[in-house]
């Protein structure tokens, strides 16, 4: 995977690419990058890259030409183009499976009031938010896909840590212990400590439909439509949700952690 991204402040992006699990998979040659910088196409000396908009309005907006230039010294118009933006398509686990699949990704990082709607109209083939605020950074919202896609990649992370991490199969992923056997009073759950392999499944899964009962019930309505969930999760969910079981996911994990359960 190969991700080209262009930017008014491409320090912002070498300084990710340079660190921890990233700058890893680019030493085994997994993961390319390369950063452009916008301002290296403007025309004039100042390297302007934005101006006012027609019709009005606070703020500014990016260049086209600029912009344009950028575009095109790096072949886009051959490769999958992505506009960082909060009126894109909503940015999810499921668009980043997707687009981690790509041999090549094109980012546009916005600044000021965005850029000019002919680059989005000429060049780019899908505009993707990463949620409902605005950002005064298109870096931000890239570094975001980016670290949601390359750990999608083959070889990057072990398989298996993806596997029950949040979102795969339409659940969260479950809560997890280390060292100490107890903090501040709190003991890990006895299950962990058992050896039994069977049993500790079984715990980690109900708590996964646990947890996502209780902060992301839209998650298992749509697990529910889409016929994703096995026999074994469509009975944890009906357990828990049963009428005499109704408030005990609600409270969660914070009693039983207390009780050393």
């Amino acid at each position: 995977m190969k991700y080209t991204v262009l930017s008014l402040f491409p320090e912002i992006i070498d300084a990710f690419f340079a660190s921890s699990i990233m700058a890893k998979a680019i030493k085994r040659g997994i993961i390319e990058y390369q950063s452009i910088n916008i301002r290296d196409f403007a025309a004039d000396k100042h390297k302007t890259c934005d101006d006012a908009p027609y019709g009005g309005g606070a703020g500014m907006l990016m260049l086209a030409e600029p912009l344009a230039r950028a575009l095109d010294s790096v072949n886009a118009g051959e490769k999958k183009v992505i506009y960082l933006s909060p009126s894109g398509k909503p940015f999810n686990q499921s668009l980043a499976k997707e687009l981690a699949k790509e041999r090549e990704l094109v980012f546009i990082c916005g600044r000021y009031e965005g850029i000019d709607q002919r680059i989005i109209d000429l060049y780019v083939d899908e505009e993707i938010s990463v949620g409902d605020y605005v950002l005064s950074s298109g870096e931000v919202a890239a570094l975001a896909v980016i670290d949601a896609t390359y750990r999608l990649v083959d070889n990057v992370i072990c398989a298996q840590s993806l596997d029950e991490e949040s979102f795969s199969g339409e659940l969260l992923e479950y809560p997890q212990f280390t060292r100490p056997e107890v903090f501040d009073t709190i003991k890990v759950p006895e299950v962990l400590l058992s050896g039994h392999h069977e049993k500790i499944r079984l715990w980690r899964l109900e708590k996964r439909v646990e947890k996502t009962l209780r902060q992301r019930p839209d998650l298992i309505q749509r697990g529910r439509e889409l016929g994703i969930f096995n026999s074994e999760i469509i009975g944890i969910i009906d357990r828990l949700t049963a009428p005499e079981q109704s408030g005990r996911y609600i409270q969660g994990e914070k009693d039983e952690r207390n009780s050393g359960n």
